[in-house]
């Protein structure tokens, strides 16, 4: 059963924080927090640019971090006068207090202090606080929303992501098609849900693939060269060579991650975890749901949901129970030591 489905584009905080700074709505005090530090790092950078003259960025930016954290500070920081800037900026940056931690130095009064004094803060100055994350129960954040704005950087949509590749390639004179850049958001393992990789890692490996590239432009042999990806992507691309008839090359990519010292049971693990998800994403697209609907019941990525749906027309319901019987008749037989580790997964590749 075909489907279609058009997302709405969740707006994103940096769209937010891009919207908010246009129409002059920032401040006085702002909150930057979220599995995106690069998108943190890159906000407290544009909310400087826009209020500080640059002739003054010494004098008109304070920045506030460890020891350097005190109430006192803080206070004094927002209340110096400006120099020749719009406003003053006062960045406190890694900020335990915001994430719901503890810090030497600050009592729960002073924490109680510094809430009430957000809401005092003058409006020549701009207090940013930073943090990895935001404990939305306390007094602080809470002021914080009330007075100004709270900005949680979430991980990119997949639309948002291929964005910030494209930019960055077209930036360093680079060119390369839609496959390509698909490929690498693959390899990246960017979307996968245990993954802890970042835009910080993503735009490391951009850097490697723009040294790497010889010409104008990018290659899938540039990408595959710089880009190591992990074991959940080689896994899929494994899957994804068995299930187009291509055995020799599943074959050299179990060696590959075998020689490479991944652990086989985790292989195995993987590759029940993306049958399974396959599984489940060929029944309900029988069932009629859409794509949508889909990730609000599996909680995953919409970038797997789409991985699984490529997959899920290369087989039927009945055959994906069948490997799903075998992966598990496999995992049981290797426990109880009726098979070689290494014998096994290759009679899978066979007989799938």
């Amino acid at each position: 059963m075909a489907y279609s489905h058009k997302q709405t584009e969740k707006e994103h905080a940096f769209q937010r924080l891009a919207k908010d700074l246009k129409e002059g709505t920032i401040g006085p005090v702002v909150a930057l927090f979220g599995r995106e530090q690069y998108l943190v790092h890159w906000s407290s950078q544009q909310i400087a640019e826009q209020f500080i003259h640059p002739a003054c960025r010494d004098m008109d930016l304070s920045v506030l971090e460890e020891d350097r954290i005190t109430i006192d500070a803080i206070k004094e920081a927002c209340e110096t006068f400006t120099m020749m800037s719009q406003k003053r900026i006062v960045l406190v940056k890694d900020f335990p207090l915001l994430s719901g931690g503890r810090m030497k130095g600050f009592s729960e009064s002073q924490e109680a202090e510094l809430a009430e004094y957000v809401k005092e803060i003058p409006e020549s100055c701009i207090l940013i606080f930073t943090a990895e994350s935001a404990d939305k129960r306390k007094k602080l954040y809470k002021a914080i929303s009330d007075r100004g704005q709270a900005y949680d950087f979430e991980a990119l949509s997949e639309k948002a992501l291929r964005s910030f590749v494209e930019k960055r390639f077209k930036a360093a004179g680079k060119v390369t098609k839609p496959s390509i850049i698909n490929e690498f958001i693959q390899s990246s393992g960017y979307f996968h849900k245990e993954s802890d990789y970042t835009l910080y890692n993503l735009e490391n490996d951009i850097r490697k693939i723009i040294a790497y590239s010889e010409g104008p432009e990018i290659v899938l042999s540039d990408v595959l060269s710089t880009v190591s990806g992990n074991l959940e992507t080689s896994v899929f691309a494994m899957l994804d060579a068995i299930s187009i008839g291509r055995k020799d090359e599943a074959y050299m990519l179990l060696h590959s991650l075998l020689n490479a010292g991944e652990n086989l049971y985790m292989i195995l693990s993987l590759i029940a975890s993306q049958f399974e998800t396959i599984l489940e994403v060929k029944e309900m697209l029988e069932e009629g749901h859409n794509q949508k609907q889909m990730q609000g019941i599996l909680k995953i990525h919409e970038f797997r949901i789409k991985k699984a749906l490529s997959f899920s027309g290369r087989y039927s319901v009945g055959q994906l129970k069948k490997i799903l019987t075998k992966v598990y008749e496999i995992d049981r037989h290797i426990k109880n030591g009726l098979l070689d580790q290494h014998l096994a997964l290759e009679l899978f590749i066979a007989q799938v």
